[in-house]
């Protein structure tokens, strides 16, 4: 499964009422908070065996499914 399909699927289980291909302000607009980032960073590290770490939990790494995509890209590299 592609990185970003993989995202698509956490995050729809997290907040299945949210379109998230097409939001681009997740943290900055409140859509997800510091319960769905620790959910979500925990998701991640277990589906893509990375570890996401302090320096990565900015809020623009976390705006929008292409942000995360990015960083998950940057950790398997």
């Amino acid at each position: 499964m592609k990185i970003k399909e993989t995202l698509l699927s956490i995050l729809g289980d997290l907040h299945p009422e949210i379109d998230f291909e097409n939001e681009d302000a997740l943290v900055t607009d409140g859509v997800l908070d510091s319960f769905d980032i620790v959910s979500l960073v925990a998701e991640i590290n277990s589906e893509f065996d990375i570890t996401v770490g302090i320096d990565e939990l900015e809020p623009e790494n976390f705006d929008s499914v292409d942000a995360m995509e990015k960083l998950v890209e940057s950790l398997l590299d």
